[in-house]
């Protein structure tokens, strides 16, 4: 048996390379899903099977056991395609095959907006979740396959929901087809349309946070008279919790959210959880996110530790603020992951005890680090050093 793997381009003839239709018209049975096998060239064989699902696919062309057969895919066989979970089935089964390419759909939006396509970011919601916000955050346009429950709405308000409302984006509809539609707009607008199955999206890039090392000047954070994290031990937060691209952090306490947009930078396509009770502070969150860009961190109103249960697992958690709850707090975020990074900061020796002690009780092996900052400040004609108030930091788990 010798199987063709077959990029069937944009779905119409016109997209279809001389090279898959001349493999095609050789086939002896086709495999493929429904409505591909209804689109094909003139003159291909009638013995056709509908699959999708890579075993469904490897059993039916076992069933036909033809010498020449062909499976088809929609768009490139090397862009989001059920090819690759194919090939190891083949190579198992010490089945010959061969895999050719074709067009795709993101060649083709590209084309049609007249438009170079190398320096997107290619992302696929075709049946799968995907982080949009995450995605638009990199500094580049963000092209995005749709379909199954994140259709270009769904993805659209994600964005919207995000704060990017305003965010530029074109919906590629029927591309290649007689009714190709293309059309721009906001994200906010294409969230309130309704579009057909075959779409694309492509989502301009996000405004970008700060481009700079941990610890950020203190002037450049909205802070009220809401206490907030200063800029030196802001780093060392940071240095000790080793924040990574992709990563989940909660900020429990987050205050200004100044740790919160810092950390924010340091998982770009990760997710930040500032969770705070008090309501001057959820405003400052606010604020300082929409000022830096910071779209991935998500506001959590509410109390902890019961504001913590809804919340995904944390690679790493920050507490800068317990109102009583501390045992409670480092519980809850050992409860999801075993193995998170925790850093507590504390500036009572009552807070700093308390840690000690629920971590003694649950055999965490915690560090302790003073952090202690003293600013020079103009006296006459002589500065003097100034103290601030030493802070201490606890840590579990964050010598990896």
């Amino acid at each position: 048996m010798q199987v063709s793997l077959l990029a069937l381009g944009g779905g119409t003839t016109a997209t279809l390379t001389e090279q898959s239709k001349s493999l095609l018209l050789q086939a002896q049975c086709i495999v493929g899903a429904s409505r591909l096998l209804q689109q094909l060239p003139e003159g291909c064989t009638q013995k056709r099977a509908a699959a999708t699902k890579p075993q469904q696919i490897l059993e039916a062309l076992l069933a036909e056991n033809c010498a020449q057969s062909a499976v088809v895919y929609s768009g490139d066989t090397g862009f989001y395609s059920g090819c690759r979970n194919l090939v190891p089935l083949l190579e198992e089964n010490k089945i010959e095959y061969a895999v050719y390419p074709g067009i795709s759909s993101v060649q083709l939006l590209a084309a049609a907006l007249h438009r170079p396509w190398q320096d997107w970011v290619l992302v696929s919601a075709h049946g799968v979740q995907c982080d949009v916000v995450s995605a638009v955050m990199q500094g580049k346009p963000a092209f995005f396959l749709t379909g199954g429950s994140l259709g270009v709405p769904q993805l659209c308000a994600q964005l919207t929901d995000a704060g990017l409302g305003d965010l530029p984006v074109t919906v590629g509809e029927d591309l290649s087809y007689p009714g190709q539609r293309i059309t721009t707009g906001t994200a906010a607008e294409m969230a309130a349309r309704a579009f057909g199955p075959l779409c694309v999206l492509l989502a301009e890039a996000a405004p970008q946070m700060p481009q700079r090392a941990p610890g950020w000047p203190d002037a450049w954070f909205l802070r009220g008279k809401v206490p907030m994290t200063k800029r030196l031990v802001r780093a060392a937060v940071l240095a000790a919790m080793g924040p990574k691209p992709g990563e989940t952090v909660w900020d429990v306490g987050a205050g200004t959210g100044s740790v919160s947009m810092e950390l924010a930078a340091a998982v770009r396509g990760g997710a930040v959880y500032a969770v705070e009770c008090e309501e001057p502070a959820i405003d400052l969150i606010q604020q300082n996110r929409r000022k830096f860009h910071a779209w991935n961190v998500h506001v959590v109103p509410g109390r902890a530790p019961q504001a913590l249960e809804s919340l995904p697992a944390p690679d790493a958690v920050f507490v800068g603020g317990s109102k009583g709850e501390m045992e409670a707090i480092l519980m809850a975020a050992l409860a999801k992951n075993p193995a998170v990074r925790l850093c507590v900061s504390c500036i009572a020796l009552e807070t700093l005890e308390t840690v000690l002690s629920v971590c003694h009780a649950h055999n965490l092996q915690p560090q302790v680090t003073q952090v202690a900052v003293s600013d020079a400040q103009p006296m006459g004609r002589m500065h003097l050093l100034m103290a601030q108030n030493p802070v201490s930091l606890i840590t579990v788990q964050c010598n990896d």
